[in-house]
Formats: C-alpha cells, structure tokens, sequence
C-alpha cells in the first residue's frame, strides 16, 4: 500500500510539472511557464528548478556557455535567485519565444541585473532552451510589462531540413552582413539593424530600450564591435529567429573586451530581418 501511495505521488508530480510548463503556442503560456520556473525555484532551489525545466541540450551562460544540467548537477540548490519576465513574444509556429525581465540575487550583498531567455516548445510543453544575464545597479526606473501574442499562427505542413537550413542562411547571411557594415562603417552600421522598439542588455546598465536611445548608448561608448557567429536558429514560422556567439567590443577608451551575445532578429514586413533584443554578456577568455 506504501509503495502504491508512493508511485502515486510521483506520478502526481510528473503530471504537474509537465501541466506547469503546458505550451499552447501563445506568449501567455511562456510567461506562465517562466513564471512557475522562478516559483519553483523560490520553493525547491535552483539544482531542482534549472534540471527540471531545462532542455537536455540548453545552455546557460556561467560565464561561457555550459549545458544547464551538468551545470546545475554540481550547484547546490540555492533559493536566492528570483526574477519576474517583462518582455515576451513567442514564433506564429509556436516552436520557441523568448521573455526577459529583472532578477535579483541574494549573497553577502544583493545583486540586481536584466536575463534574456529562450524557450522551445517539445512535445507540449516549454524547455528553457539558452540563459543568459547581465548585472547593474539597483533600478531606478520601472519597465512597463509588455507581452506581445503571435498575430496569427502559421507552420509549414512540409518543412524539413533542407527548407529549414536555408531559412538559417538567410539570418547568418543577415548576421554576417551586419558584421562587415561594423567593421567598415564602425558602430553607425547598428542604425540599418535596429528595430525601433529594439531593447540593449549591457553590464552596468539598465535595459536600453528603443533604436534612438541604443545607438546614442553605442556611439557615446563604442568605437566598434566584432561578432563571431556561433549558432543560428529560425523559427518555422519564419518571423523570429536568433544567433548566439562571441562579440569582441572596442571602445573610444581605447579599451578591449569579449563577451556573450545573444540576439533576438524579428521579420519585417519588407522581408528585412531587423534586432528587436540584444544583450552582451562578460565572457572569460
């Protein structure tokens, strides 16, 4: 009978963690999912949290790029971390989405700084897919909630490797494009890849949000930056997709420095592939 109640439970537990982390295809169900996440952390501790919510393949910058469950094997289950998503959107095809927002984490001194993360929906449900954050000062300034919902919902009955390899030349050729405009132009060549509305996580500062306030944070800074393309992905539906690598910043200080990136790109209506979300996270070398 013990042992009866026993695999009950178990089962119970299976059954809610994966109803937790439910895809829809919508951008309320990632919030909901990455909001459980952090729940789950506050309540079992990060080891739990990260191994359970975690893709097998998903990375998490520590500071370079780790599986996630290998890295959180060896991690204590800590409960100090906590954030709260303030930006969303999920793919037309529902296969992944992204949300970003402020965390806190406490130690001998609390520490305050911006994540950005990815999600892939397997099976019906969201994996946490890559992880990764910068930290600044305690905020000052409050970031209005903004979870934008797929205008409609479209995936390619026939779409295989082949279809999908050729819509991720499409964004490394953007990419590679945007780094050689760096190299000749300096920084100004952000102004032809920045959507309006694009949001900058950079360490030491709040999040920058909007195209005109992005490049006076760059131009006041930066003499120039190099990208070097790690990974490319596409979502299905063919209006999302981001790459990931490491960013080699020189600044008018005469200064060197290498970090993370991971950028989110959005299809435009003239088919152009602008950068709705960038965040630039220390590396070690």
């Amino acid at each position: 009978m013990m042992n009866k109640f026993i695999y009950t439970i178990i089962a119970v537990s299976i059954t809610l963690g994966a109803y937790a982390q439910k895809s829809d295809g919508s951008t309320k169900s990632l919030v909901k999912a990455e909001k459980e996440f952090a729940e789950d952390l506050a309540k079992h501790g990060a080891k739990t949290a990260f191994t359970t919510y975690s893709a097998n393949d998903a990375l998490v910058f520590r500071p370079n790029p780790v599986n996630a469950k290998t890295f959180y094997a060896g991690q204590g289950d800590d409960k100090g971390l906590s954030w709260n998503p303030v930006y969303a959107k999920v793919a037309r095809s529902g296969d992944w989405g992204f949300t970003t927002g402020p965390f806190t984490a406490d130690g001998e001194t609390k520490t305050y700084g911006q994540y950005l993360s990815v999600w892939k929906a397997k099976d019906g449900k969201w994996e946490l897919a890559m992880d990764l954050g910068i930290t600044h000062n305690k905020p000052l300034n409050k970031v209005e909630p903004l979870f934008i919902e797929p205008k409609d919902f479209y995936k390619p009955k026939f779409a295989g490797d082949k279809q999908r390899a050729a819509g991720v030349d499409i964004i490394a050729t953007t990419e590679k494009t945007l780094n050689t405009m760096l190299k000749s132009y300096g920084i100004a060549a952000f102004a032809g890849f920045l959507n309006p509305d694009a949001r900058v996580l950079f360490p030491g500062y709040e999040p920058i949000i909007g195209k005109e306030k992005a490049l006076s944070f760059f131009n006041g800074m930066v003499k120039n930056i190099t990208l070097k393309t790690t990974k490319v992905n596409k979502a299905d539906g063919g209006d999302l997709a981001y790459t990931y690598g490491v960013a080699t910043v020189d600044y008018k200080a005469d200064l060197r420095e290498s970090f993370n990136y991971l950028f989110i790109y959005e299809r435009q209506a003239d088919h152009n592939w602008n950068l709705i979300v960038q965040v630039f996270a220390p590396a070690e070398r």
